[in-house]
């Protein structure tokens, strides 16, 4: 080891990021050189390298393989097959020995504990440039380790037995300690990667195992020995080389990343504010920053006070920059929404965002601030934004920025920069949809509120004004688009932000929503069908945290942001005629059925109301009253026939679905309208009669002779199933004036007696609709089955009071004065 002095320079004179294992720059090779090559002697010795690197029987023989490389191979001339033999034959072992040695402080190692250091986070900084060397467990294992260096600086122990009992690297057979040192190659890699992860918990712990600050143990050991920024930048190079794996940020995470770098920010450690909160800030904006949020919200909520404060003392120039990192480290909606230091931020946030709003700046300024105004108003909507007018103004910016990057000419390119602003802008737009798309609030509304809520009728108009503008620029967009980018982020960002206008608003640009709707159409099927690539699409969608629950992508979700507008559409007529040339009614058929395999496949206590199954349900509803030859032809109803007959057994006995399972009875006894004639089919059949047991669940009347109530189970869902309730009363009475043999089942289901009963000990119905929706089915019971007609008209007259007497239309119907 005599040479082992002349390793450390040589690796400590590389630039972080570099994949040289060291000495790079020093080497070089002959005036013979081809640029970008090797020459045949350095190739040569290359070989002979690496065959030494393959059979070294110690680390001073593979450092000093490593150091000849270095110096006559620069990394720069290497190809990418020659790094990754290099990589190989280097492995893990050693890197990993010289950290665990160098935080032991072991006296036998012949190299100083920071040379250690330096050495062996500079080749792990090498070797993490390959993905397989990153994802290795050995490598994995030296994270907490890593980051344990990154908060604390080069802090070694010196007494070799206190390391023998904190530590346990590795145990002997006759119960030594075994030396992770450079003379000692034959280390377990294991039990070296093991005491990585536990060197760092030793950070954490005290002797006796009680949890104790990383900050103090930082105090203890000041970092007098202040990190080196090369052996920052290696460590950071291979945390940022593992966070770039498919589970990268969830390995870094498992692995006590958040709080380590947190600290590293509080304590400022070397790099910590460059480099730190740039990896900080890719943990934190994929799908793991729900969870990274919920366990960690003290120290995240730190931060980010501290970044506020520092972005509110910063000048307008150095605040412009911060606009970006800053919307990275606020927490997704919900989480720590009742903190008020968070509200506390959030505000202050606001006070030096408003005169930004108001200045005037070039698009590639404003853009970073309305992008984070629009995290600001995710997080608290238009309460803590400021006064009408500010919300106006910010609207109207963010509506021409999204002009004036739409309406370009076709065949430009956005650039990604424009996209992250427009997509920003969207948000503000559809945060402001909603208020400005309802009724009016008076002028006199009191001056000290301070939200979109409170604008004026004139406020309105103008907000609704320059957003039919901007979403006037959303449509000339899409229709440019072709079907080879419909799995691009930013055009579904765009159909999003649409659909979010047309839920509210279909009475505007009506021509022009009219022309677009085979796009939107074509552009949901090719999602629901699965023609194209999800994956970029669900990382956006997890980014933008879009989606109430921000569970995993499906193909159905584009047609969920659609259906509210096909709702609207489908009850007009000239929309309606355009999406049935484009199909629609089958494309709503296949997402029930999927959407229905997919809840199927729920236990009962995660079934929950799913409001996009009803609401296409609805949309067919419109299609089933409409076009009535349509469906008489069509054979996606014969499918969706099918399908309800199917469902509605099992939806009958889950209460919490109740809303849906009203609308699949309603949708099916329509359809079953248009029959005509003959014999009822089992699927009907099965169908029917969970129907009648659905229906009849409604109306309780215990209470008798008092007014009917309605029942329990349905109370809390009447308001939205009281409608759907009457459409099925009046669509079973069709039913059985198209095949009267269906009255057969109706007295065999028990469904006429119970209602007669109810209705004769009962004095009224909950409301006047209710009661001529069922007359209408009992007038049609009486009409086509002479027991049925007979058994209501004994029943009338016996009841001389009550709800069965109110009802004229059945008197006449079964000839009872």
């Amino acid at each position: 080891m005599a040479d082992s002095a002349d390793f450390t320079p040589t690796v400590n004179s590389q630039s972080p990021g570099k994949e040289e294992q060291g000495g790079g720059e020093g080497g070089g090779g002959s005036e013979g050189d081809v640029k970008g090559g090797l020459t045949d002697a350095q190739r040569g010795v290359l070989e002979r390298c690496v065959h030494a690197l393959k059979h070294a029987k110690n680390d001073s023989q593979t450092l000093a393989a490593l150091l000849l490389i270095s110096r006559l191979c620069p990394a720069s001339e290497l190809d990418k097959p020659t790094l990754r033999r290099i990589f190989e034959a280097v492995g893990l072992n050693l890197p990993a020995r010289l950290l665990v040695t160098a935080v032991r402080g072991d006296e036998n190692s012949g190299l100083p504990p920071n040379e250690l250091l330096s050495l062996g986070t500079a080749l792990l900084a090498a070797l993490s440039t390959e993905p397989d060397m990153a994802s290795s467990p050995q490598l994995l294992a030296t994270v907490p380790l890593l980051l344990g260096i990154l908060v604390n600086g080069p802090v070694f122990t010196q007494q070799k037995q206190e390391a023998r009992e904190q530590h346990q690297v590795g145990q002997s057979p006759d119960g030594e300690v075994q030396s992770a040192n450079i003379s000692n190659p034959d280390c377990n890699p294991a039990s070296v990667a093991q005491s990585a992860e536990e060197t760092e918990s030793s950070k954490q712990k005290g002797d006796d195992g009680s949890e104790a600050s990383r900050v103090s143990a930082s105090q203890e050991n000041p970092p007098s020995s202040s990190l080196d920024a090369a052996l920052a930048a290696d460590c950071y190079l291979v945390l940022t080389a593992v966070c770039a794996l498919p589970r990268g940020p969830e390995q870094l995470l498992s692995r006590g990343a958040i709080s380590a770098l947190c600290q590293a920010v509080e304590l400022k450690q070397t790099l910590s504010h460059e480099k730190g909160l740039a990896l900080l800030g890719l943990l934190l904006s994929g799908k793991n920053k729900d969870k990274a949020w919920s366990k960690h919200t003290p120290e995240l909520l730190s931060l980010l006070v501290r970044l506020s404060k520092d972005f509110c003392e910063s000048t307008d120039e150095t605040r412009l920059g911060m606009c970006g990192q800053l919307a990275q480290f606020l927490p997704p909606a919900g989480v720590a929404a009742e903190s008020e230091e968070l509200k506390a931020v959030v505000g202050r946030l606001w006070e030096v965002l408003r005169p930004m709003v108001q200045a005037k700046l070039t698009p590639r300024h404003i853009g970073p601030i309305l992008v984070l105004s629009a995290c600001l108003v995710d997080l608290y909507g238009w309460e803590m934004a400021g006064p009408p007018k500010f919300c106006c103004l910010l609207v109207n910016r963010a509506c021409v920025e999204v002009r004036m990057g739409l309406e370009e000419l076709p065949g430009n390119d956005l650039t990604p920069e424009v996209q992250h602003t427009i997509t920003g802008c969207y948000r503000i737009m559809e945060a402001a949809i909603e208020q400005a798309c309802s009724p009016g609030v008076p002028q006199a509304a009191a001056p000290s509120q301070s939200s979109i809520s409170t604008l004026s009728l004139q406020q309105s108009r103008q907000v609704l004004g320059v957003l039919e503008e901007a979403f006037s620029g959303l449509m000339y967009f899409l229709q440019q688009v072709e079907p080879s980018r419909y799995g691009d982020p930013f055009v579904f960002a765009t159909f999003r932000s649409l659909c979010s206008w047309l839920a509210e608003e279909t009475s505007c640009l009506k021509e022009e929503v009219t022309r677009l709707l085979p796009f939107l159409i074509n552009y949901t099927r090719s999602h629901l069908q699965g023609g194209i690539l999800e994956q970029s699409l669900a990382d956006w969608m997890v980014k933008m945290s879009i989606g109430e629950d921000r569970g995993a992508w499906t193909g159905r979700e584009a047609l969920r942001y659609l259906l509210p507008a096909l709702c609207h559409l489908s009850a007009e007529e000239g929309p309606r005629k355009v999406l049935l040339d484009v199909d629609t009614p089958a494309l709503l058929v296949d997402f029930l059925s999927q959407s229905w395999t997919f809840l199927r496949g729920k236990t009962s206590a995660a079934s929950t109301r799913d409001p996009s199954m009803e609401t296409a349900c609805s949309a067919l509803l419109n299609f089933t009253v409409t076009e009535p030859e349509r469906v008489r032809k069509d054979l996606c109803f014969r499918s969706l026939e099918v399908l309800l007959s199917e469902a509605l057994p099992l939806l009958v006995n889950k209460p919490r679905l109740l809303v849906l399972t009203a609308n699949c009875c309603t949708l099916g006894l329509m359809i079953g309208r248009l029959k005509e004639g003959g014999s009822v089919e089992a699927g009907q059949r099965r169908f029917l009669s969970s129907a009648l047991r659905f229906l009849r669940s409604a109306l309780d009347s215990s209470s008798s002779p008092g007014p009917v109530k309605v029942s329990l189970s349905w109370e809390d869902s009447w308001d939205d199933a009281a409608e759907l309730w009457r459409l099925s009363l009046q669509a079973l009475g069709g039913c059985t004036r198209a095949q009267p043999s269906i009255t057969t089942l109706i007295r065999e289901e028990g469904w006429l007696r119970h209602m007669l009963a109810m209705l004769h000990q009962c004095s009224a119905l909950p409301d006047q609709l209710t009661q001529e929706a069922l007359e209408e089915a009992l007038c049609a019971l009486a009409e086509r089955c002479p027991v049925c007609k007979q058994e209501i008209g004994d029943m009338m007259t016996r009841s001389s009071e009550g709800a069965l007497s109110n009802m004229k239309k059945l008197k006449k119907s079964v000839g009872v004065k």
